[in-house]
């Protein structure tokens, strides 16, 4: 090993040093946040299949489900490994998105190193790519695992290509499809990674032939583009599921909603205020409402911009290779977020900076090297003063750079710390920004802060009426007030907008067993478990209301289904428990009369005492919820307590409930009062 390899091999590990620490000292307070209220708990910790685990079930799951409007198995098998090791506390969730970052930095490093021999450009580009506050949101979120898994294998699958060029062969090309086709399977976005390998085989593995000399007008092999083909039908096959998956979820916007002209100008004047972000990354939110309409001189200018821009690297692509080949990878790879395809309700979001601002990474700091190199150069009387300067300089403007960023991305973090946080901070820097008022009202909502919650489903709804989960939401909160029949108004408001949604049946039916109206509550809770016959909630729910109505076996069979669907769910069981044993007493007792009967038949005493307990049983099974009512609240509640002795106790507590209700009637509710 020479001096020169010695050299380089030092220079490399304390970059990867550097890139370690910086990256760890910015994410690693995350460790100790909590999940987020945003796609976290369809994602992990209200997802059934993911905290089951690495079971068969869950895996099969995995590769047939097109849940959260997306085909990505790889992602969901990410979060069961997590739970299989951490459970449901969010920190081991939080540290395997941040080894994966860092994986991905160090891959792009050694990438970039390999295929250039600039190992102090890569290392400025992967820490660009590490620190850049706009990949906070890619890494701090837990929900995004997709955006840094999917990178991964795209960054492997790179590395494996690089391979493959230098020493082509069947077994190296079929690795690179691999890698591919698993990056597909983390999340869709990857399909533009064929057209980001044609940008690489021009620079800088300069595969392409040239006309006489490297100026001149490049030329395409044949063969470059047909070992291109495979990665392309894979891309068009993930693309095909992708859009079949979303749009059977109506996560597509239809053009009625959105229009095409708005979806094109929200696209240009995106391309220019990713950039903007990316030079000035402040007043960074997790949701930014889309505003339908843009003034003309955005649109106009946006369109200028792009054009100039665009004809300026073609220009300079004999030149300046490195210009064309970043331009590019940053327009084509954003192309499947740009929301020409209008999915979610967005105008843009900063996890889709996460692949695509490598690309602009690459020119700033090339072109910053020229610009120096320039800067430099008019000093020719001492070459050695020369370079000495120049890297002086240019260590310096690096750690400047890293360093900001790594002081504003630290901040941003800490906005990650809980929902209410998060939410807090996008309401101060956005406006009319319904989805993030909608969501810190569900944060309040759990926190009990009720009139809080309200205020904020109100003016989620001022901007979005059509929301059918805000209004049942508010009609949530509402009834937590005793707002009973506002919140009947907004829950069927909610159906009425969504005719097909389960959740607001359930609401309904919860409201209506409150008030005693039990034939109008068992109606919406089996019209819930029509829509949804694996809805846990409505069969627990339903069970309550059929022991109210003395349908003990009825009860215990939707009881036991809740158990089966939701094995955790702490309530279900307790009611089939307490369900159980109180058919199991009354059937014990009324057994032990039959049996002395038999012992005895002659006995008329015997027989008034079966005739009393059977009416005992009858008017029993009425008043098993009223039991359980009266009886739980008090000190020293046992279980087995649950006897038929006490059923006159009982009998005095369902007549004092009746009594309380009383001043409600049906026609109230139906009238409707002010909230």
């Amino acid at each position: 090993m020479n001096f020169e390899t010695t050299f380089n091999i030092r220079q490399n590990f304390v970059i990867g040093l550097f890139l370690i620490f910086a990256t760890l000292f910015v994410y690693g307070p995350v460790r100790n946040y909590e999940f987020v209220n945003f796609d976290d708990p369809k994602y992990i910790y209200k997802n059934p299949h993911i905290q089951a685990g690495l079971t068969s079930e869950s895996i099969i799951w995995s590769f047939t489900t097109t849940y959260a409007a997306n085909w990505h198995p790889l992602t969901w098998l990410s979060h069961m490994v997590d739970v299989e090791l951490f459970g449901m506390n969010p920190s081991g969730h939080h540290i395997s998105n941040i080894i994966f970052h860092l994986a991905n930095t160090l891959l792009l490093f050694f990438i970039l190193w390999k295929m250039t021999g600039k190992p102090w450009r890569s290392g400025l580009v992967a820490g660009l790519f590490a620190l850049h506050p706009l990949h906070v949101e890619s890494v701090a979120w837990v929900s995004e695992r997709k955006d840094v898994l999917s990178t991964f294998f795209f960054m492997l699958t790179i590395w494996e290509y690089i391979y493959y060029v230098n020493q082509p062969n069947i077994r190296r090309y079929i690795i690179v499809c691999i890698f591919f086709a698993l990056g597909l399977m983390a999340k869709p976005m990857l399909v533009t990674l064929p057209f980001v390998l044609l940008l690489l085989d021009y620079w800088p593995l300069n595969r392409l032939k040239f006309k006489g000399h490297r100026l001149s007008t490049p030329k395409i092999p044949s063969s470059i583009l047909v070992e291109k083909i495979p990665l392309f039908i894979l891309s068009v096959a993930s693309s095909i599921v992708t859009f079949m998956a979303q749009k059977s979820a109506g996560a597509v916007g239809s053009l009625d909603l959105l229009p095409l002209n708005a979806r094109i100008s929200n696209a240009l004047v995106s391309y220019i205020l990713y950039i903007g972000k990316m030079a000035w990354p402040f007043s960074l939110a997790v949701f930014y409402p889309h505003p339908q309409v843009f003034p003309t001189w955005q649109i106009a200018g946006s369109c200028l911009l792009l054009t100039s821009i665009s004809l300026l690297v073609i220009w300079q692509m004999k030149k300046r290779f490195y210009l064309f080949v970043g331009w590019w990878w940053y327009v084509v790879t954003l192309i499947p977020a740009i929301g020409l395809v209008q999915v979610g309700r967005q105008a843009m979001a900063d996890r889709y900076t996460y692949i695509p601002l490598i690309g602009l990474f690459i020119i700033i700091t090339w072109g910053a090297n020229d610009i120096l190199a320039w800067l430099f150069r008019a000093d020719h009387q001492n070459k050695f003063k020369h370079l000495r300067s120049f890297k002086t300089i240019s260590t310096i403007l690096i750690l400047i750079t890293l360093l900001s960023l790594s002081a504003i991305s630290r901040k941003q973090v800490k906005y990650w710390t809980n929902s209410t946080a998060l939410y807090e901070h996008a309401l101060r820097i956005t406006s009319n920004n319904y989805i993030v008022h909608y969501n810190l009202g569900n944060v309040l909502l759990s926190q009990d802060k009720f009139d809080k919650a309200i205020d904020h489903y109100k003016k989620a709804l001022h901007n979005d009426p059509g929301s059918s989960e805000t209004n049942n939401n508010l009609g949530l909160a509402l009834a937590k007030k005793k707002k009973i029949n506002a919140a009947i108004k907004h829950y069927f408001q909610a159906l009425r907008i969504d005719p097909t949604w389960h959740e607001p049946h359930n609401n309904l039916g919860n409201v209506f067993a409150s008030q005693g109206y039990l034939d109008q509550a068992i109606e919406h809770y089996l019209e819930a478990l029509q829509l949804d016959p694996e809805f846990a909630d409505a069969h627990n729910n339903l069970g309550l209301a059929l022991m109210r109505k003395g349908n003990i076996i009825e009860a215990i069979a939707h009881f036991r289904k809740a158990q089966k669907i939701k094995p955790d769910d702490a309530s279900a069981t307790r009611n089939l428990n307490r369900a159980v044993s109180i058919k199991g007493k009354i059937d014990k007792a009324v057994a032990n009369m039959y049996e002395a009967m038999q012992i005895n038949p002659d006995d008329t005493n015997l027989h008034n005492k079966l005739d009393k307990l059977n009416m005992r049983k009858k008017e029993l099974d009425e008043v098993i919820f009223f039991y359980q009512k009266a009886l739980k609240p008090q000190p020293g509640y046992i279980e087995d307590a649950l006897d038929i002795d006490n059923y006159a106790k009982v009998y005095r507590v369902k007549k004092d409930f009746y009594e309380t209700l009383s001043r409600f009637t049906e026609s109230k509710w139906k009238e409707g009062l002010d909230e």
